[in-house]
């Protein structure tokens, strides 16, 4: 519990700092900018190493791209019913497949499931929500940026490489088996632990709790599907396919996570929604107090 402490307390100095008449007006996207362009890169380089692509631990690696497709679809659907704009569809196809499964959920799960799930937790993060951060998200902030006037295949195709998480992503895949000098192991190290608290204060500092009627709709429904319909969904898959056991419960846990932050970021920065997203993120964590150990008092009983 010790990390949903911290993130809110970031979230809280965010929101403080708001009332500083100093802080810029712009000082939330000023932060964004740096996560995308430092720190989440950072993160990739970090992670990259611990990437084992095998044939193990099936069922927490192929989750997260099962959910992939519920949420699309979902989204797709509520947004042809809701009439939401391609701003707030692209905002939302985003934020919602991707929890943070990592900054919360590794300890989280442990702690309620013991040392012995881990492997299981960090399949699910790893080959799940890191590499579709770097990849689906990439191409979705892509396709739906605004400032992305008449997508072309090749505009897009450009977006993509010159995106820094990309790029990270493809920089680390080149010299994962190389070893990097002391000094530039900390630094990546140390640049990729500022993320979630910038991320997070600058998520705290956008943060509103008044919302326009066009952004009701999409809020509750990004709360719903995050944190009740990927549970369930996972649930409902594995146990139509006659699945059990730990792998099966620690996915459905994992899939219970509030959305990732860095996919918030990604999604601001790519002018989606910014005060809808940074209510999702906000209000997501908030709630997730109650979901994740109703989650696990259910996964208990089942």
């Amino acid at each position: 519990m010790e990390n949903f402490y911290l993130v809110l307390a970031y979230l809280v100095i965010g929101m403080l700092l708001r009332r500083l008449p100093a802080m810029p007006e712009n000082s939330g996207l000023a932060l964004n900018i740096y996560v995308l362009y430092v720190a989440l890169p950072a993160l990739i380089l970090k992670n990259i190493k611990l990437l084992e692509f095998s044939y193990a631990l099936l069922i927490p690696a192929v989750t997260p791209w099962l959910l992939l497709v519920v949420v699309v679809a979902s989204v797709f659907a509520l947004s042809k019913v809701f009439n939401w704009s391609r701003e707030v569809t692209g905002a939302l196809l985003i934020v919602l497949p991707l929890g943070n499964t990592s900054f919360l959920g590794f300890p989280m799960t442990e702690a309620l499931f013991g040392q012995s799930a881990m492997p299981y937790a960090v399949v699910y993060d790893q080959v799940g929500s890191f590499i579709a951060l770097a990849t689906y998200v990439t191409i979705v902030a892509a396709i739906y940026s605004p400032s992305m006037s008449k997508p072309t295949p090749k505009s897009i195709l450009l977006k993509i490489i010159t995106f820094p998480s990309f790029i990270a992503l493809m920089t680390g895949l080149l010299i994962r088996d190389l070893a990097f000098p002391p000094l530039a192991t900390n630094l990546i190290n140390n640049l990729a632990a500022t993320l979630v608290p910038v991320v997070m204060i600058a998520v705290g500092f956008q943060l509103s709790f008044r919302f326009s009627k066009n952004e009701v709709s999409p809020l509750i429904s990004a709360l719903g599907i995050k944190l009740l319909l990927m549970p369930f969904a996972a649930w409902a898959i594995w146990t139509t396919l006659g699945q059990t056991g730990i792998a099966v419960q620690i996915s459905i846990f994992q899939a219970a996570m509030p959305p990732m932050i860095s996919a918030g970021a990604i999604a601001i920065m790519a002018g989606l929604a910014p005060r809808l997203v940074s209510g999702i993120i906000g209000l997501g964590i908030l709630a997730g107090l109650i979901t994740l150990p109703v989650v696990f008092w259910l996964l208990q009983r089942i």
